[in-house]
């Protein structure tokens, strides 16, 4: 069983229907793909209510795609981590992937 060891926490407003263990952005929505995120959804929550994102520390995130543990990752535009590309690194991938789907723990803030 893979666990968290979250450092920082803070909440945003959900501006859409957010879904747990996504990247979440600034602005309340879901990352968009390759955009820097404010952390990772740590419930699901409902628009236009405050969501707990974990900003820094080891954190469990979705993956939208097979990752390597060591690999930046980057968000896709449904706020799932996949390796990073052209996009901005939102943390390192402590755990591999496989396949999509798979909760891996990524890094954040080092």
């Amino acid at each position: 069983m893979k666990t968290q060891q979250v450092l920082l926490i803070t909440s945003v407003l959900a501006a859409a229907a957010l879904t747990e263990r996504r990247f979440v952005g600034f602005d309340g929505n879901v990352c968009a793909a390759g955009a820097k995120a404010l952390g990772v959804v740590d419930a699901d929550t409902d628009a236009d209510s405050p969501a707990p994102a974990n900003v820094i520390g080891v954190i469990l995130v979705e993956a939208g795609a097979a990752i390597t543990a060591g690999a930046e990752v980057q968000s896709d535009a449904s706020g799932k981590a996949i390796p990073k590309a052209a996009g901005v690194a939102n943390g390192i991938a402590w755990d591999a992937a496989t396949a999509p789907g798979e909760l891996i723990r990524i890094v954040r803030g080092i």
